[in-house]
């Protein structure tokens, strides 16, 4: 299966794939790992552009085609990236679940966004402004939707599971 997480930064997208990947004992996909890794490289002078995602892709592919469940973590907020994850999964022959991670409080989610600290040396997390004036397309097809406001890591994770099929142990 390939759990394809998306969500605004400071959403707490990271912390739920984080959890649910560990839960799941899945391969972990960060976009935000490999995009850092690409700009530290020095091999990309400019913007990494798309090579994030289309090497995030590569490897949750090689995953899924080695049976594994693969959890990918990105912003996600456009159709053709969301179109993308769908492609991987339907190459490997698994099925794709889409969730979208969402702080349906504003305030709450503006102070994650401005209080968290990176988790990837050298990342540099993006402003308030540039968040809420990101390019964040509409899904098409309703993902499950994990709002992070008002409920623990736990009870979101298990909610989750129970919508993946998955018994509690």
């Amino acid at each position: 299966m390939l759990v394809i997480f998306g969500g605004l930064p400071g959403s707490g997208k990271t912390t739920i794939a984080q959890a649910l990947a560990k839960r799941l004992e899945a391969v972990y996909v960060r976009v935000d790992t490999i995009e850092q890794a690409l700009r530290a490289s020095d091999v990309l002078k400019l913007d990494e552009g798309p090579a994030g995602y289309m090497i995030a892709y590569g490897v949750a592919e090689d995953n899924l085609k080695l049976g594994q469940t693969v959890v990918a973590d990105s912003v996600n907020s456009i159709h053709v990236t969301r179109d993308a994850w769908l492609s991987v999964a339907k190459r490997a022959g698994t099925r794709a679940v889409e969730v979208e991670v969402v702080c349906s409080d504003r305030v709450e989610h503006r102070r994650r966004a401005e209080t968290r600290v990176t988790d990837v040396e050298g990342l540099v997390k993006p402003t308030w402004d540039e968040i809420v004036n990101r390019t964040y397309d509409d899904w098409s097809t309703r993902p499950i939707v994990v709002d992070t406001a008002h409920k623990s890591v736990d009870d979101l994770i298990a909610e989750l599971m129970v919508q993946l099929g998955h018994t509690q142990d």
